[in-house]
């Protein structure tokens, strides 16, 4: 068995399970962002009155953090009171940042666990080894009444990544480029697993970024074999006994793929797909209006890093606009800490408070009809960010840096020579 079965196996209380079966799973930790109120009418609607378990669940005020009208407070101030009267003391207000984050950073999160959330990116956590995916509001209902929920057992892919990254090459680069090669159906309910010795050399924070946007191939879970960088974070982070599954010998991929990234460039995802992936220095010089760097795809410590070393002290050009949206509060006061605050915003930069921000087209840094964004974040549909008629580029957060000072999408010219 894969290791990603074999979790889902002792979830069902099963010695084994095999793909395309249908299992019913007990759940270690369920999270409902603020999108899903309907989550709570749901339990109300099914007959429920207390949660099957508070201390397997957690609420992450994170989408409209703060809120950003009358609806989506009155909207936050139910789930908090739900909480309050449900006895769930995993209440993550609007001061956190994004739920993906949070989870991880308060030691929610460890290998082999289910973890089941209102956000389709929950297959981010494949990069501590768990098996996490992301349902609707009437699943993760059915969760907090019973503390279980059917799954059917994806097939795995597995995709071998080999290579050293050039410099200012990130993970975003990576899977973006993979994106491009296997298409947004390349992984329909599947399990993608990554391997390589490029991956073993990446952080965990990198490896975030690979397994959050597997979901943009269309996949149902991710999955990282746990190692020493895993070990060492989420020990730091819980006390959680917990019991790593590794997949057997002979198991057999429905699919294996092998890419060298030794001469990979930066990418850039242009309009309007994810898999519209291409070099950054073939794309046609693009005018950015706002360049966000943020998200749970790309707005980590290490992120904003990677920006002000690509920024290397030069200003954000006079008509481009730069937004940084840390991923949570513990990023936020790292990076005050370090100093990046200070220096981008003296280079122009807008920050403001974890959360979202504009990824889900909500609130905080709205495209107007007509503008373009160079972005960290994970998806570039029409409409994502605002307007339908503004245009959405995908980038790494080095990438984004070097577009917040030219201006542009390009690697030849700064703005301020042509203009």
């Amino acid at each position: 068995m894969h290791a990603l079965e074999k979790i889902l196996a002792k979830a069902a209380g099963r010695d084994s399970v095999s793909a395309g079966e249908i299992v019913n799973a007990k759940v270690d930790l369920a999270e409902v962002n603020d999108l899903y109120l309907q989550t709570i009418k749901s339990f109300y609607e099914m007959g429920g009155e207390r949660v099957n378990d508070p201390d397997k669940i957690t609420f992450i005020l994170d989408h409209y953090a703060p809120a950003p009208s009358i609806q989506t407070a009155s909207n936050q101030k139910e789930m908090r009171e739900f909480c309050y009267d449900q006895g769930i003391e995993k209440l993550y207000d609007i001061n956190e940042g994004v739920c993906h984050q949070v989870m991880v950073e308060k030691g929610l999160v460890w290998p082999g666990m289910v973890l089941v959330a209102t956000d389709s990116h929950t297959t981010t956590h494949g990069a501590f080894g768990a098996f996490g995916t992301g349902v609707g509001a009437t699943d993760l209902a059915t969760i907090m009444l019973t503390g279980e929920l059917w799954f059917k057992v994806p097939e795995v892919i597995k995709i071998e990544i080999t290579g050293k990254l050039n410099p200012r090459v990130m993970a975003k680069d990576v899977i973006l480029y993979i994106i491009s090669k296997l298409g947004t159906d390349g992984a329909v309910y599947k399990g993608v697993e990554f391997t390589g010795e490029t991956v073993k050399n990446m952080s965990i924070a990198e490896r975030m970024v690979l397994c959050n946007m597997t979901v943009e191939m269309g996949a149902k879970t991710s999955y990282i074999k746990p190692d020493e960088t895993t070990f060492r974070y989420v020990k730091e982070r819980t006390g959680k006994d917990f019991k790593v599954e590794y997949t057997d010998e002979d198991y057999q991929y429905s699919k294996e793929y092998t890419f060298d990234v030794s001469d990979l460039k930066p990418q850039v995802a242009v309009p309007h797909s994810v898999d519209n992936g291409r070099d950054m220095d073939k794309v046609e010089d693009v005018k950015v209006d706002q360049v966000f760097i943020g998200t749970c795809t790309g707005g980590r410590l290490e992120d904003i890093e990677a920006a002000v070393k690509a920024m290397n002290g030069r200003s954000v050009h006079s008509k481009t606009r730069l937004l940084i949206i840390p991923a949570s509060k513990e990023v936020m006061e790292k990076a005050i800490e370090k100093g990046y605050v200070s220096t981008l915003m003296k280079a122009g930069a807008t920050f403001s408070s974890p959360g979202c921000g504009p990824c889900l087209g909500t609130h905080q840094g709205l495209l107007a009809p007509g503008e373009v964004c160079a972005t960290t974040s994970s998806r570039n549909f029409p409409g994502r960010m605002g307007s339908t008629e503004a245009d959405i580029y995908l980038v790494s957060p080095a990438t984004a840096g070097e577009i917040a000072v030219n201006g542009k999408i390009s690697s030849k010219k700064t703005l301020k020579e042509e203009r």
